[in-house]
């Protein structure tokens, strides 16, 4: 979460991958972008485009 609060803009799944040191491939990328659409559902983050995430400002 510090990523997305330290982020100037929404993030794709593959520059939290990246700020995460996982190896950026496809597998990675899916998984991370399941998890980034979980936490749009519970309100912790937005989705502001299709593939583009950041957190909710207030």
């Amino acid at each position: 979460m510090a990523l997305f609060a330290a982020a100037d803009a929404a993030l794709r799944a593959r520059q939290v991958c990246e700020a995460m040191d996982l190896k950026v491939a496809p597998n990675n990328i899916n998984n991370t972008r399941l998890k980034l659409k979980r936490l749009t559902e519970r309100g912790i983050l937005v989705e502001t485009e299709q593939g583009f995430f950041t957190q909710p400002r207030p």
